[in-house]
């Protein structure tokens, strides 16, 4: 026996096609199809199955009382189904197409931004080895600074230390010559 389901409402981008071919699945169908459509300018969700009819009372069960996360339906219509229903598979593959439509701009999308965060962190490496090399002239340049003054810190403080001892001297000189000092 064929049948054709036909869901209404919001119905597209909840993953209600694999929802629907998971139910099949479960029940051993084998001759199914589903995808999306509009009707009236409404989401819909078509579904065609051929199996035996006990199947298909437990498939219509199963849609009248199950929905996936996020769907509203507002209409589901039965009505028997004239034409061949292609193999289960056929439908697998078509969403294999489909998701792989989604997803190659996706991946070239992130390509190009992985290209453009690539160009930044060469940019950034590029930023920190100049700095880096800033840092490093700066460095050297106050180390010229530091070891200058130090020198002419020593050559102050020798003339410092040689005044201060010719003064000493002198005084001991004068302490000697006045006898306060042997």
């Amino acid at each position: 026996m064929k049948l054709k389901a036909t869901i209404i409402g919001e119905v597209h981008d909840v993953g209600y096609r694999v929802f629907l071919t998971n139910i099949a699945l479960e029940f051993g169908i084998d001759r199914f199809s589903v995808f999306n459509t509009f009707i009236e300018g409404k989401e819909s969700v078509l579904c065609l199955v051929d199996a035996e009819e006990e199947i298909l009372k437990r498939l219509k069960e199963r849609i009248n009382t199950q929905i996936p996360d996020g769907a509203i339906v507002e209409d589901i219509r039965y009505e028997d189904h004239r034409s061949t229903v292609p193999p289960i598979e056929r439908c697998m593959q078509a969403f294999q197409m489909e998701h792989w439509g989604k997803a190659i701009p996706i991946m070239m999308n992130m390509i190009g931004k992985q290209d453009q965060m690539l160009d930044k962190q060469d940019e950034t490496l590029s930023e920190i080895r100049e700095t880096r090399r800033e840092v490093v002239d700066k460095q050297d340049e106050t180390l010229g600074e530091i070891r200058g003054m130090r020198q002419d810190l020593k050559s102050y403080m020798n003339e410092r230390f040689n005044y201060i001892e010719g003064e000493l001297t002198e005084i001991k000189k004068v302490l000697r010559n006045a006898g306060i000092m042997g």
